[in-house]
């Protein structure tokens, strides 16, 4: 793992050996025990998990998150791996940080640090780097602990350091708080661009048409299979972080809509991250329709949706029509199959809405769902042509697609 999380460095030449961490206190929020999620995040950064522990309390310790006695019991586990690295499932403030260090012996980050760190590394675009800077920025401003080696790397020098103890601190929080500056002034500049763009596309009237979704749940692969493009598609959290927006021509409406790929959202998104990503998840805000991609073969699949409704409640895109899009139908057992390709229903507040299952990898369900995005037009009084039953011919998977011309 990168120094990104980390006081010291691992070896180069292999992957760091973490232990995983999860506390579960007992008061219904989503827990996973088999801390499975957090295995596939410290992947994603490059770590390779070797042990897990799972923890149960009323509530944290103050010091040291777990208490004491399951902190010797971690620290047993670190030598006994040889681990370079403790991770959290949960966010441990910035004290607790410390202490855990100071009795375990080894860096000790927490899930949001983990988060931050695969954004920084998959970051592509320029205002998605600007993004995620300002995100780590904001993280760190709350754990002034000398520890800006990789501010260093990235921007050629953080300047001279001067006096121990508060000094110190004050030049740090000074150091952070201008970059915070900086780098909230040179992301309005790229989201006045992006804003342009948009309203370009407006003026156009073209149906947006954003997909949304779990990370992993397949957003990317059904965006290619959709629009013949080459968007980066990878099994692994966090594969998009920047929004790829191409046109969908749509032979039943005879006309195209824009398609968005968005950034996935995953349990206990870090707020910061939420809110210095709002102009990438703005494509999902301003969206006419949402593509809601389910990984159906996912044993999490409810709270996934859950945490997907919670992000698009967050920022205002709780009232955009969707249509529910269950992928990866392909790994799915033959009993496990649904036995019509789509149908209809009841989302929390009584709204009822279609669900198509499709397979991106296969290609299976896709002329359906084209043809429920051109339903979804019509709902929303967009002039369409009106096509006759005879101009339309079946397709593989059932649905009703038009006869070429």
């Amino acid at each position: 793992m990168s120094s990104a999380h980390s006081p010291q460095t691992s070896p180069p030449s292999e992957a760091a050996r973490a232990i995983l961490v999860g506390v579960d206190f007992g008061r219904g929020a989503a827990f996973d025990p088999t801390l499975d999620e957090l295995a596939l995040l410290a992947e994603s950064a490059g770590d390779t998990p070797v042990a897990r522990v799972v923890a149960r309390r009323q509530a944290p310790d103050a010091a040291l998150f777990v208490g004491s006695g399951k902190a010797d019991e971690i620290k047993l586990l670190v030598q006994a791996h040889e681990a370079h690295t403790v991770l959290f499932d949960q966010a441990i403030s910035p004290a607790q940080q410390r202490n855990l260090e100071r009795v375990l012996g080894v860096p000790v980050a927490d899930r949001t640090a983990l988060i931050l760190e695969i954004f920084a590394a998959r970051a592509k675009s320029h205002e998605g780097k600007l993004q995620v800077e300002l995100a780590r920025l904001q993280y760190l401003a709350t754990r002034l602990v000398r520890r800006w080696s990789h501010l260093e790397r990235q921007s050629g020098g953080i300047g001279m350091r001067g006096g121990p103890g508060e000094a110190q601190i004050e030049l740090d929080r000074r150091m952070i708080d201008d970059r915070i500056k900086v780098t909230k002034e040179r992301l309005k500049k790229v989201q006045r661009q992006r804003s342009t763009q948009r309203r370009a596309r407006e003026r156009n009237a073209v149906f947006r048409v954003s997909l949304v979704g779990y990370t992993n749940a397949g957003k990317s692969t059904l965006f290619n299979a959709l629009v013949k493009a080459r968007a980066y598609a990878a099994n692994q959290l966090f594969a998009t972080l920047d929004t790829t927006t191409r046109s969908l021509y749509l032979e039943e409406a005879r006309q195209s809509v824009s398609l968005s790929d968005t950034v996935g959202f995953i349990r206990d998104l870090p707020h910061k991250l939420v809110a210095a990503f709002k102009a990438t998840l703005q494509e999902a805000a301003e969206a006419d329709l949402l593509l809601h991609v389910v990984d159906a073969a996912s044993p999490q699949l409810d709270e996934q949706m859950v945490e997907v409704e919670r992000v698009l409640d967050e920022i205002g895109a709780e009232g955009i029509p969707q249509i529910l899009v269950y992928n990866k139908q392909d790994l799915l057992a033959d009993n496990q199959r649904p036995r019509s390709p789509m149908d209809w229903i009841e989302r929390p507040g009584g709204v009822r809405v279609p669900r198509v299952f499709v397979s991106a990898v296969e290609g299976s369900g896709l002329e359906l769902l084209r043809s429920q995005i051109v339903e979804a037009m019509r709902a929303q009084g967009v002039e369409l042509p009106d096509l006759k039953a005879e101009d339309l011919a079946p397709s593989d998977d059932g649905a009703l697609q038009p006869l070429s011309e």
